[in-house]
């Protein structure tokens, strides 16, 4: 199990000289030229493990989401929230009933929303700031146990069943907001400086964010790897994925889901025997023959979510078949053949891109 966090942070600013030298261009009594700071900035990026797989099996299509419903309804619960901690009036709302300057459309409400939803906490507990402390681990398991029980002992040679989990929430890049000033948010909207305000009505935030991404990978979600005894291997293996992303630009967030499904086949046949001028007159080759194939469909999806319209559009996607074959035999130590063979169908899920076959093939000799 292994945890990770990683924080990137850059200072720059910008200084103005000002001439404090006399007449007689003498500096002042205390020597030294004064230097007046001038638009200070932090600007950087943050990765975190977490644990997004309360939400990893919900239901999520591309007309309906669990959790991003429940990102809309968290939305209220952290504007309250937030309104409460920050000494703001709460009883003063908006005509949507959310505390004045703690809008939908606010970073400061959108993020722990999103990040609550998807990570199946509770808004009335999830943390409110941007950054997270704790990395949480994520794993992989492989368990070869079977192989100590007699029947399996018996028919195999190997048999195990692995699992693997990875979830990271990234920040691509936060900056200082250069316009951010102190703001007493006890006062009413009415009485509220307007710079203190974005063009939305919301207070501005101390820090500016372009997106956020949440990615969430089963790798595998189950594999099954054996070995039988007359020499057949079989691989049997699931995969899935996803990548949530939220922009602050447009307030729209992107949903990338996948899925894979992999059977693979293999069998040794022993001791083939192949005449040919390599071993010498009137002599035959005598090696192993390995032969495999692999087979896997894949399905891809790109759905982009409307945070306040109903109208989720699937705006990419593909369902890729693929077959794999490849055959190997060794001539010698340093001499071996392979033949490779590679065929892949790909069926897109919108109508203007056209389906695509791939085939590619190649027997060469390695040494």
């Amino acid at each position: 199990m292994v945890g990770t966090r990683t924080y990137a942070e850059n200072y720059t600013e910008n200084f103005l000289i000002a001439d404090t030298r006399d007449a007689n261009g003498n500096l002042g009594s205390d020597g030294v030229l004064d230097y007046n700071s001038l638009t200070p900035n932090v600007f950087g990026n943050f990765n975190i493990s977490t644990f997004t797989l309360p939400t990893a099996f919900g239901k999520s299509d591309a007309i309906s989401s669990q959790a991003f419903d429940n990102f809309r309804t968290n939305r209220l619960i952290i504007a309250k929230r937030l309104a409460q901690e920050r000494g703001a009036n709460p009883n003063a709302v908006d005509a949507e009933g959310y505390p004045l300057g703690f809008g939908k459309t606010s970073q400061a409400v959108l993020l722990p929303s999103f990040l609550s939803a998807y990570t199946g906490q509770a808004a009335e507990q999830t943390k409110l700031g941007a950054f997270r402390d704790i990395p949480i681990p994520n794993w992989d398991l492989k368990y070869t146990g079977l192989m100590k029980l007699k029947w399996f002992k018996k028919r195999f040679k190997r048999f195990s069943v692995s699992h693997g989990y990875r979830s990271t929430y990234t920040i691509n890049q936060f900056r200082s907001n250069l316009d951010h000033t102190s703001i007493d948010y006890s006062l009413a909207y009415t009485a509220q400086p307007e710079e203190d305000l974005d063009q939305a009505g919301n207070f501005k935030n101390e820090e500016l964010y372009s997106n956020i991404n949440l990615t969430e990978l089963f790798s595998p979600l189950i594999k099954i790897d054996m070995e039988m005894k007359n020499s057949v291997k079989i691989l049997a293996e699931i995969r899935k994925d996803r990548l949530l992303s939220l922009s602050f630009d447009n307030n729209l967030m992107t949903e990338i889901q996948g899925k894979e499904y992999a059977l693979g086949l293999g069998y040794r046949f022993k001791d083939v025997r192949i005449k040919s001028k390599l071993a010498g007159p009137k002599k035959s080759i005598v090696s192993d023959l390995v032969m495999e194939a692999n087979l896997s469909v894949r399905d891809n999806k790109t759905i982009i979510r409307y945070l306040d319209l109903e109208n989720n559009q699937v705006t990419n996607g593909q369902t890729i078949y693929g077959l794999k074959y490849n055959a190997n035999y060794s001539f010698s130590k340093n001499l071996t053949g392979i033949f490779y063979f590679d065929y892949s169908f790909s069926e897109y899920a919108i109508s203007t891109a056209f389906p695509q076959t791939t085939i590619r093939s190649r027997t060469h000799l390695a040494i």
